[in-house]
């Protein structure tokens, strides 16, 4: 690798980290937005066990920042230099266009490579302990969900509001509890004065008993008809309320998605199914089942190739676009990473109709784009 290699490639690497950085942050935020934020300021979870978490959040979001970042590093990269005629003084010295990105097509080959990796092995480690992580950090403080003064819905089938939960204990002061149907209706209102809760851990479910309660209930085929007085009994002591935290604290969370499988998990899973064949009557459900886990082996390999596919087609354009402006390149980017998703996405769609073979369409994205950046190395070329 000579000075101009080194240059070059030194150029695209620090653009394209700070690029990865930026959109693994965006997406790394709202994960943490949806998932962690509420928990944590509840006090569900700690500070340390917080920051653990986001770290396991990286690998995850990585697969989606890697193409973006590197498409986006590479579109900045050579727009600058086209922009201040480096790229022009190069060809001038008689330097061809595909020598000039060797070294981008040489990240983007490690980028590629990273990426695979990632996708069939770190992510799927990462997403599976992280999801066990935070089920067992919010199971480690079960009572910590019943936070004074807000409408609690972690419960299914019920809301909850407390308004006062003194520090220590397990004891309730002004405690509402609406019980749900099928439909989210109100055929249930349970208030009191008091109550103590404890944890059943062989249930997963925290037992509410109530002192001082009264209880509305309404008739179970129209509960909204409140032309009918509800029922009303007074009790000094109600009968114990259990709350369900299965949900809540995702103890189903080890019946892990096929996503989050590694790759030699995949392959034991679909050979598998192979040998066990469709039931009776099932065909087209087996030959859906089987689909599916192709599509997943096929969507990951087609994630990493597209580390490649964006770094090549970002060449030319990053060379015929010639602009320095960073917020217009990333424009750029954006547009043509919503353009891949959204391809990827209605193939997806089809995983219900195996006989289309979407397996094998998902790699149109990549070959339209790789299709795309040849042209337009030909016409920059000329």
């Amino acid at each position: 690798m000579n000075l101009l290699d080194r240059h070059i490639f030194k150029s695209v690497l620090f653009s394209c980290v700070a690029a990865v950085g930026l959109f693994a942050f965006v997406v790394a935020l709202a994960n943490f937005v949806r998932d962690l934020l509420g928990p944590f300021l509840a006090g569900q979870i700690e500070f340390g066990m917080m920051v653990r978490l986001l770290l396991l959040l990286f690998p995850y979001v990585v697969v989606y920042a890697l193409p973006a970042g590197i498409l986006t590093g590479v579109l900045l990269t050579l727009g600058r230099l086209s922009a201040d005629s480096e790229v022009t003084a190069m060809r001038a010295a008689g330097i061809g266009l595909l020598r000039v990105a060797r070294p981008v097509f040489v990240l983007g080959g490690l980028g590629m490579a990273l990426a695979l990796y990632s996708n069939f092995e770190s992510m799927p480690w990462a997403r599976v302990q992280y999801h066990r992580e935070l089920a067992d950090a919010m199971r480690a403080n079960p009572l910590s969900f019943l936070v004074p003064k807000t409408f609690i819905r972690d419960f299914k089938g019920y809301v909850v509001y407390v308004r006062d939960r003194p520090a220590g204990g397990g004891l309730l002061r002004d405690l509402w509890i609406w019980e749900l149907d099928s439909q989210s209706r109100v055929r249930r209102l349970v208030r009191a004065e008091s109550g103590r809760v404890d944890y059943d851990e062989a249930a997963n479910e925290l037992v509410v008993r109530l002192y001082r309660a009264k209880a509305e209930e309404r008739t179970a085929d129209n509960p909204e008809d409140f032309s009918k007085f509800p029922k009303e009994p007074s009790l000094e002591k109600a009968e114990d309320l259990r709350l369900p935290l299965a949900s809540t604290l995702r103890q189903d969370i080890f019946h892990v998605k096929p996503e989050w499988l590694r790759y030699r998990q995949l392959q034991e899973r679909r050979a598998e199914l192979a040998k066990q064949g469709p039931a009776p009557g099932k065909a087209k459900e087996f030959a859906i089942a089987k689909m599916k886990l192709a599509m997943i082996v096929q969507e990951k390999a087609n994630l990493s190739l597209a580390v490649f596919a964006f770094a090549f087609v970002a060449v030319p354009l990053g060379i015929k676009v010639s602009r320095r402006e960073t917020s217009a390149n990333l424009g750029i980017a954006v547009l043509l990473v919503l353009g891949y998703y959204f391809l990827l996405t209605m193939v997806k769609w089809l995983d219900g109709h195996p006989e289309y073979r979407p397996d094998l369409l998902l790699w149109a994205p990549n070959l339209l784009f790789l299709g795309f950046g040849t042209w337009l190395l030909r016409r920059v070329e000329r």
